[in-house]
């Protein structure tokens, strides 16, 4: 079990936000946490502590340049998503990200669209590419979500449909919507059957609010999974220590 740190910028700033929020004007987006930090801060504050795989996610437009600054300031260790298609992708890579991360362009009016999945998977090569499966609890089965979390796609989130994505990707970022950004543990349900289900590596991101959360999901996923953890952390704001998952998670 690795410890995936993130940089979320939002309108050029490094933020802490409830993602459910998003959508619902500028004026309703609940922000847990405002930086006055810049993006390179945090990218350095990985590399010094050697954190691979961590994600930059672009919460809408105006964020390009901190992106940007943050891939420069920790070059091939982390990955980026918000707003990639096959168009800007390469930009993204060139700049320093190992993989792009993506998700309403791979979803789309409900569906998975193949024709996007393959043309992004022909400009950057299946081991560049990171799929978010972003999702929300239904009638008992789970499916993704889009247009900021408040369309749910006819995408079941289940074993046989994240064995034939894998085929097109090298990692999973799964966020349980529900929970994301507040604080109030993790969906362990849905942790322990991405245990079972998945066969790359995939990270889950939720909820996560104490070493007890993280103990708890250790124990549950087995360590097969790996965990980011955003608003709880003290450098975000919260009152978990960034140290101390740090050295839990190694």
């Amino acid at each position: 079990m690795k410890f995936r740190p993130c940089i979320d910028l939002h309108h050029g700033k490094v933020k802490q936000i409830v993602g459910e929020t998003l959508g619902a004007g500028s004026n309703q987006v609940v922000e847990n946490f405002v930086s006055e930090h810049s993006s390179e801060h945090y990218a350095s504050m990985f590399r010094r502590d050697q954190l691979t795989g961590g994600h930059v996610i672009m919460l809408g437009g105006g964020n390009e340049e901190a992106a940007f600054a943050a891939l420069r300031a920790y070059p091939g260790g982390l990955q980026i998503g918000g707003g990639i298609n096959a168009e800007n992708a390469a930009n993204y890579l060139e700049a320093g990200a190992t993989h792009v991360i993506v998700t309403s362009y791979i979803f789309r009016d409900g569906e998975l669209d193949m024709n996007n999945l393959q043309r992004i998977v022909s400009e950057v090569g299946k081991e560049r590419l990171v799929i978010d499966l972003s999702c929300k609890k239904r009638d008992g089965e789970w499916f993704v979500v889009t247009n900021q979390w408040k369309t749910f796609s006819d995408f079941r989130v289940n074993e046989a449909h994240l064995s034939e994505l894998a085929r097109y990707c090298d990692e999973y970022l799964v966020h349980a919507v529900d929970v994301e950004g507040k604080r109030t543990g993790i969906l362990a349900d849905l942790a322990e059957r991405l245990a079972a289900w998945v066969t790359i590596p995939t990270t889950y991101a939720g909820g996560a609010r104490s070493l007890q959360d993280l103990e708890l999901f250790r124990s549950i996923t087995g360590g097969k999974l790996d965990i980011t953890i955003g608003s709880a952390l003290d450098i975000f704001g919260g009152s978990l220590s960034y140290d101390e998952v740090v050295t839990y998670c190694r």
